[in-house]
């Protein structure tokens, strides 16, 4: 793959993924959820997925592959471990350009009628939903430089926007006893916030930082610049969230609020809000921004679901045939395809971005996760190889796994109920792998303490108190999650250890030699992937 992205294309990379419809939809569900208190959700949930990221970061700088968190799994925990992650994280992309397809579409419906009825999505809207996929494949097409190119154009937009919002929404009509009446600060309790991190869409608002992860095989200079795009995307990302939230909670009239703030129904937040303090010109800019932003999101999603799809089937864990890069454009243009496919499935029976992203957003935070467990082994095994950009992984890695096991419990049973059968979906193809080309038994052995671990996380979200049966009262519930999040830490840790010792890891990378030779003209471009 072809060396064309530098600083500032990652930047937007990772901004452009975070910044999609999440940004227009998500702090109004916040709000109904946890009232005021709604601004604790963005600062744990922005904390958490920011330590899981500067443990990603070290290891996309120490191993930078194409589909890193599909591939590092597999490096340190076999196969089993990696189809459920490769699982995971898969459907958690795919289902991105869907929802926000049909998040833009349910804008549009305001002035182009017949696309949005009864909640979802007509079957004009179907129609103009797989339209505007096919665009954001066909951007991808042609080779990651025009796809950096026409990013960093929309980002500039899609940062411009949400800035406008806040000052023109605080300047026209902020009203402070929203924050200490109708219930106060935390109508809802203090568990409200907590749950909202996965239930009002805020960890799907967050994802898209590791874009530049993801693209680690096409920056011209991976190890400085990834970590420096990572942490400046979600830093700038929790600052418009926040600031997004404390303008929302402010510009609601107290006539909406008569029945409390679960009373509050929005088709188009932001908008209606604009538009009833008579700002016909930002009601405009944020209708025709619901088109830009959700549009730059699913963009950079279709680029990167593309590289996961490649790394699947490098691995086996797909047929091998979608692991196959265009010469010309040094771009994974069968798993395009592929995901193209995939996403269809999805728009189709759902049909609104709610219903697909309810469960979704927790998937691709366990596929984060598990790249803990996978630094944490390397540094075991090989500690001279680490590229030690981040200092304290030691304490950091074990943190964010356990954060990252209660924000899953957190998001209550009616999602874990679904989210969890759709990765044990994939324990029955590694079977058929495993049987298929009769493979080491001690791969099941390394692997099976994901497998109690998910299990263990569902059993207790049954009998829990977010949406479960009770039977273990708060806060103890959250406490014996985070005991199983921490043993778990050290089980999968061990068992990669054990696996690494049988299964080497695969010879480092000379970041900074590949990419001089990227960049000399006399260096012909290689036809395939590393």
């Amino acid at each position: 793959m072809r060396r064309h992205m530098g600083y500032w294309s990652l930047t937007a990379v990772a901004f452009g993924g975070i910044i999609g419809s999440g940004w227009l939809l998500s702090p109004m569900h916040a709000a109904v959820s946890a009232g005021p208190a709604s601004l604790i959700t963005w600062v744990v949930g922005g904390i958490a997925l920011m330590l899981i990221a500067l443990v990603m970061v070290e290891m996309g700088a120490t191993m930078p592959e194409a589909g890193g968190l599909v591939r590092w799994p597999l490096h340190t925990s076999g196969r089993l471990v990696a189809t459920l992650v490769g699982w995971g994280i898969w459907v958690a992309y795919a289902t991105n350009p869907p929802s926000e397809s049909a998040a833009m579409l349910q804008y549009m419906s305001k002035y182009v009628p017949g696309l949005f009825s009864g909640g979802r999505l007509t079957v004009l809207g179907v129609v103009c939903g797989l339209a505007f996929m096919a665009v954001f494949v066909a951007i991808n097409w042609f080779g990651v430089k025009l796809f950096a190119h026409v990013n960093l154009a929309v980002t500039i937009a899609k940062f411009a926007v949400p800035a406008v919002t806040v000052c023109a929404l605080i300047a026209s009509g902020f009203h402070k006893h929203n924050f200490t009446g109708h219930g106060g600060f935390a109508p809802y309790g203090y568990a409200a916030p907590l749950s909202a991190i996965a239930t009002a869409g805020v960890i799907y608002a967050y994802t898209g930082f590791q874009g530049p992860i993801d693209l680690a095989a096409e920056a011209k200079d991976p190890k400085r610049d990834i970590p420096r795009a990572v942490m400046t995307a979600l830093g700038l990302s929790m600052v418009v969230y926040l600031a997004l939230q404390l303008a929302f909670v402010g510009a609601i009239p107290g006539s909406d609020l008569l029945h409390g703030w679960q009373g509050i129904d929005l088709n188009s937040p932001f908008a209606q809000l604009a538009a009833s303090l008579n700002l016909t010109w930002l009601t405009w800019l944020l209708y025709g921004d619901a088109i830009a932003s959700p549009g730059g999101s699913a963009m950079v999603f279709t680029a990167e679901t593309s590289r996961e799809v490649y790394a699947l089937g490098k691995n086996r864990l797909l047929p091998e045939s979608v692991a196959v890069v265009h010469p010309g454009s040094g771009v994974p243009r069968r798993a395009l395809l592929v995901n193209f496919v995939v996403g269809a499935a999805f728009l189709l029976p759902f049909g609104n971005w709610q219903s697909i992203v309810a469960a979704t957003s927790i998937l691709g935070l366990f596929a984060y996760s598990l790249s803990v467990v996978a630094e944490a082994s390397v540094r075991k095994a090989d500690p001279d190889r680490m590229a030690n950009w981040v200092k304290g992984t030691r304490i950091i890695a074990p943190v964010s796994f356990v954060i990252a096991t209660l924000i899953f419990y957190w998001a209550g049973w009616h999602e874990v109920r679904v989210a969890l059968p759709v990765l044990f979906v994939s324990v029955l193809l590694y079977a058929y792998q495993q049987i298929r080309h009769d493979q080491d038994l001690r791969d099941l052995r390394n692997g099976l303490w994901l497998v109690v671990y998910l299990l263990l996380l569902m059993a207790m979200s049954g009998i829990g108190t977010f949406g479960g049966a009770k039977w273990i009262a708060a806060p103890w519930d959250s406490v014996v999650v985070a005991v199983i999040g921490a043993v778990a830490y050290v089980r999968g840790t061990r068992d990669a250890a054990r696996h690494i010792a049988t299964h080497p890891l695969p010879p480092p990378v000379d970041l900074e030699a590949e990419a001089r030779e990227s960049d000399d003209p006399g260096t012909p471009e290689p036809s395939g992937a590393r």
